[in-house]
């Protein structure tokens, strides 16, 4: 009798197989790449993502984790159709600067903190039984989570400055790619994370179905115009992607890259980094109101206003929709040949009147969402994912303090401003008409 149910259940489980091809994607398959397309299995993929960078610090037992709270998150992220969350795998350094996130993963090269890795478990564990997908970046180009920093101080290059003179700031963290210490910490680090058996599932990592693709890091940049760096950070690239798909060939690879942006401007550079086979899909940022397309209120902030009232959010929408579709074209345009999926995977919108507290208003930014939303229509975009997901969390202070909750924006940044709460009920509306819109 034994024999027989065993053999009863293998058919069952063929014929749910069979079933699968051609139909619902099968969760157990990888994201793939063909003709500048995703797909799942035999379905094309595309996808509207969230930024969800504290994930794994959500998901931990140690201070600043809250299971209960990521259920919460996740389940009303499926609700409302997204399907793919983009994930800080881990800060580093030192947990004593006021502006990093903590808790860190890495407080000293080499080290690390279990309680938070077990946390990054868990989260692919749960996005596995929700068929949800994850982009992890395993490193930053900016301080807010130790990043190049963390590893030129380790290298010895001196104290990491702030970021108040951009041409001091600039020049310590272009030496990231030409200092061979710091690269070599790094290099350590993706071994480390991608090699990784997840401690929930008991499958290695690169067996995971909800990582989508590992990202080098959140907006490398090389920091500088010349051409040896400039060089340096290519070579960095290719370097970093040729590691992790020699540790992991089931996964995607992508840059993080913010597009032009983030090769300042240089064409050429742009191309290069997204031309390398090791590299999937390409990736851009757009962001109207740091790139100051939000007309005379774009600048600094009077406690959470901006100097001439509310209306300015709103009305500088049309603008912002213009610069944005342009931007996304110049890049197009040089990579399309590529035959590569581009992903909108950063972009975000100020509450109106520059304010942050729950229950203000989402007018711009609904509006400014539902343009970058119908871009994808245009087939150039696979994928968009807002920058970000704040959920139920509510935000004590107008910067972060510990232990408050994680809402989207780093700690160094006004709490609420470009976060997306569960009570902004018409965002989630514009969301959720975006997703079911990719499903017909």
């Amino acid at each position: 009798m034994k024999r027989i149910c065993l053999t009863l259940a293998t058919i069952a489980v063929l014929l749910l197989n069979i079933c699968c091809v051609g139909g619902q994607q099968d969760s157990s398959t990888f994201v793939t790449t063909r003709d500048g397309k995703f797909y799942r299995g035999d379905n094309e993929y595309k996808f509207i993502g969230a930024n969800f960078w504290y994930g794994a610090v959500l998901a931990s037992e140690g201070q600043g984790g809250d299971r209960e709270r990521l259920q919460k998150e996740l389940d009303l992220m499926q609700e409302v159709g997204i399907t793919n969350v983009r994930v800080l795998v881990g800060g580093e350094g030192p947990d004593t600067v006021a502006s990093h996130v903590v808790p860190v993963l890495q407080p000293e090269p080499g080290v690390y903190n279990d309680t938070i890795l077990q946390g990054l478990d868990y989260l692919l564990a749960e996005l596995e039984k929700r068929e949800m997908t994850a982009v992890l970046f395993l490193n930053n180009a900016w301080e807010w989570s130790g990043g190049y920093g963390a590893y030129l101080e380790w290298a010895g290059c001196g104290p990491v400055p702030d970021w108040s003179d951009w041409t001091i700031a600039q020049d310590y963290h272009c030496q990231f790619v030409k200092n061979d210490s710091a690269k070599a910490m790094a290099e350590r680090h993706v071994r480390y994370i991608v090699s990784r058996t997840n401690t929930v599932t008991g499958k290695p990592y690169s067996e995971s179905p909800a990582i989508m693709a590992w990202e080098l890091a959140n907006e490398p940049r090389a920091f500088a115009r010349d051409s040896v760096t400039k060089a340096c950070f290519a070579e960095w690239v290719e370097a970093q992607a040729k590691l992790i798909k020699s540790l992991d060939g089931n996964h995607l690879v992508t840059t993080g890259s913010e597009g032009l942006e983030g090769c300042e401007y240089d064409p050429d550079l742009f191309r290069q980094v997204h031309a390398f086979p090791e590299i999937d899909y390409i990736c851009i940022h757009i962001w109207p109101y740091n790139w100051h397309w939000l007309g005379p209120a774009s600048g600094p902030l009077v406690n959470g206003l901006a100097k001439n009232g509310e209306t300015s959010v709103v009305d500088s929408v049309p603008y912002a929709s213009r610069m944005t579709r342009a931007y996304m074209e110049r890049c197009w345009n040089i990579v399309k040949d590529l035959n590569k999926p581009m992903v909108l995977e950063e972009f975000g919108y100020p509450r109106d009147g520059y304010r942050i507290e729950l229950g203000s208003t989402t007018q711009g930014r609904d509006i400014y969402y539902e343009y970058a939303f119908s871009l994808m229509d245009e087939g150039k975009l696979q994928g968009c994912c807002f920058w970000a997901w704040g959920g139920y969390a509510q935000p004590k202070h107008v910067r972060w303090q510990r232990w408050d909750d994680y809402v989207g924006d780093p700690a160094q940044e006004e709490q609420g401003l470009n976060a997306v709460f569960a009570c902004d009920t018409t965002t989630l509306e514009v969301i959720r008409q975006a997703a079911e819109k990719l499903g017909k």
